[in-house]
């Protein structure tokens, strides 16, 4: 009877011990801390690396919050900044530092920012793309896609 009681017990621990040494699943983040690999280029972070970051596509292009692809201006801070001198849309005050911290590429238009309408004579100046609005938010130009309002690009000091 003791040898039936031991076999049985021993039979218990090795089949409750299998799951143990299983490979965890595949959602399983274990110990790690959900910690990235670290890039090829230091202090570049995954868009140097060749990774997918979190906010890359399967095809490597930058994609908003939403999913959807945002645009990068093909106008430089340099040329709008001239085209803003030529018309004497200068001289704007900078946004106060707590909302200009969160004036990012691919987050949303943050609420409550004193986002302006450009003039319209600036406005013929500047590349036109569908879907998307350009803004005056302090010193800075802001291209914004109108799905979400979503910045897609900033061009730093046009308007100091």
């Amino acid at each position: 009877m003791k040898k039936i009681l031991l076999l049985m017990t021993v039979a218990l621990c090795l089949a409750l011990a299998g799951p143990v040494q299983a490979d965890p699943p595949a959602h399983a983040k274990g110990r790690g801390g959900g910690k990235k690999e670290k890039s090829e280029k230091p202090g570049k972070g995954p868009k140097y690396s060749g990774q997918q970051g979190k906010h890359n596509g399967p095809d490597g292009k930058y994609r908003g919050p939403d999913g959807d692809d945002l645009i990068r201006a093909t106008i430089t801070a340099i040329a709008a900044r001239e085209i803003a001198v030529r018309g004497g849309w200068v001289g704007y005050q900078p946004l106060p530092p707590g909302i200009a911290k969160n004036l990012a590429r691919g987050k949303p238009l943050p609420p409550g920012i004193a986002k302006k309408a450009l003039p319209p004579g600036m406005m013929l100046h500047l590349p036109v793309y569908r879907g998307y609005s350009w803004y005056a938010a302090g010193r800075d130009l802001i291209l914004v896609s109108l799905a979400g309002m979503v910045i897609a690009d900033i061009l730093h000091d046009v308007f100091d």
